[in-house]
C-alpha cells in the first residue's frame, strides 16, 4: 500500500470519526422513542415511563414511550431491530428479546447478539410462587410430589408461550423431573385470577401486586426466586431453600438496547442518563416498590449479561424440550 493511499486512508477515518463525535456532541436534537413491546400498565410499560420521565428534562428532549405490542413482544422487538441506528429509537427490552429466536427461528428476523448494541440493563424482575389461599399446596415440595404423584395433573398459568411464567414452571418441571401444563392466558392478570379461583394450580407472578391479594386472602406465597429472602416477605423462603437453586438467574430483565451500529458516543450518553435517573433515591423506592431490583449494568457488562441469558434459556429450551406452539 503506497503513501498516498494510507493518507487518503487516514484522512477518511478522521473525517468520519469527526463527523460522528459532531452527531453525538449535536445528540439528541429531537424527541427519543421507547418502544415498549408491550401493552400499557404491565411492569414493562411502567417502568419504562418512569424513566421517560426522568429523562426528557436530563436529555433536553422529549423521551415517549410508544407500545408496539403483538407475537409475544417480537412485534416491538424487530421494529427496532430494523430502526435508524441514530438513537432516536431505544427498545425496552425483556426475556422474549433472547427467548423468540429460541422458539421461533423460523419467524423471527432479528439477531439478538447482531442486531443490538446494549445501553443499560436497569432492573431484574423477580418472582414469587404463588397458589390460590385455599390451595392444599404449603410448599415447593408438596407441588413437586402432587406432580410425581399425578403426571400431567398439576397446571400451570402464564401470559402466553415464551413468557416468563411459563419458562420458570418449566424449569421447576425440569428440574424436578415432573411434567406440569401451561395454561396460557391472555395476560398475566387473568392467569393470576384463575389461580386465586383454585382452577390454576400455581404460577410464577412478577411481585408487583401480590401483597394486595395476601392481604385479602386470596393468595399464598409459597416461593421467592431472589437469592436471599426478600425483606417484604421475610417468612417466604427462596427456591434455593426450597431445594431447587438457580432460579435467581433466570430472571426478567427490563433493559435498553438500541439498533446494532448506533454511535458508541450516543450509546454512552444514553447509558450515563440512565444511570443517573437509575440512582436517584425516589426512583430506586418507586421501582423496589414494583417489585424491581435496580441494577444498571452499563453496555459492555449488559452484552456480557444478555450472552450468559440467552445460553441459559437455549439449555433450559432444549432440556425441557419446549417447542413452538
Amino acid at each position: 500500500m503506497n503513501q498516498k493511499r494510507i493518507t487518503l486512508i487516514a484522512l477518511a477515518l478522521g473525517l468520519l470519526g469527526a463527523q460522528t463525535l459532531a452527531q453525538a456532541q449535536d445528540y439528541p436534537n429531537r424527541t427519543i422513542k421507547l418502544v415498549v413491546a408491550y401493552a400499557a400498565g404491565g411492569p414493562t410499560d411502567v417502568i419504562a415511563r418512569i424513566v421517560a420521565q426522568e429523562l426528557t428534562p436530563m436529555l433536553g428532549q422529549s423521551v415517549v414511550v410508544e407500545n408496539r405490542t403483538g407475537a409475544n413482544g417480537n412485534i416491538g422487538n424487530e421494529s427496532v431491530a430494523q430502526a435508524p441506528a441514530d438513537g432516536y429509537t431505544i427498545l425496552v427490552n425483556t426475556l422474549s428479546l433472547n427467548v423468540n429466536p429460541l422458539l421461533n427461528p423460523a419467524r423471527v428476523k432479528y439477531n439478538p447478539s447482531k442486531d443490538f448494541t446494549p445501553i443499560n440493563l436497569a432492573v431484574v424482575l423477580p418472582q414469587y410462587l404463588v397458589v390460590g389461599n385455599d390451595s392444599p399446596i404449603k410448599t415447593v415440595a408438596d407441588l413437586v410430589n402432587k406432580a410425581k404423584a399425578t403426571p400431567g395433573a398439576v397446571n400451570y398459568g402464564s401470559a402466553g408461550h415464551g413468557g416468563s411464567a411459563h419458562l420458570s414452571a418449566a424449569l421447576l418441571a425440569q428440574r424436578s423431573g415432573t411434567q406440569m401444563t401451561n395454561v396460557p392466558f391472555r395476560g398475566n392478570g387473568p392467569a393470576l385470577t384463575e389461580v386465586m379461583a383454585g382452577r390454576v394450580d400455581f404460577i410464577f407472578y412478577p411481585m408487583i401486586g401480590v401483597a394486595d391479594f395476601v392481604a385479602q386472602n386470596r393468595l399464598r406465597i409459597v416461593a421467592v426466586t431472589t437469592p436471599k429472602r426478600h425483606p417484604d416477605t421475610p417468612n417466604v423462603p427462596t427456591m434455593a431453600e426450597s431445594g431447587y437453586p438457580g432460579f435467581e438467574e433466570y430472571v426478567g430483565p427490563v433493559g435498553f438496547v438500541a439498533p446494532a451500529g448506533t454511535p458508541a458516543a450516543v450509546v454512552q450518553k444514553l447509558n450515563t442518563a440512565i444511570s443517573t435517573v437509575l440512582a436517584k433515591p425516589a426512583i430506586k423506592q418507586k421501582l423496589s416498590g414494583l417489585g424491581a431490583d435496580v441494577v444498571s449494568l452499563g453496555p459492555n457488562e449488559y452484552r456480557t449479561w444478555l450472552t450468559q441469558d440467552h445460553d441459559r434459556w437455549a439449555q433450559l429450551i432444549k432440556q425441557a424440550n419446549i417447542k413452538d406452539e
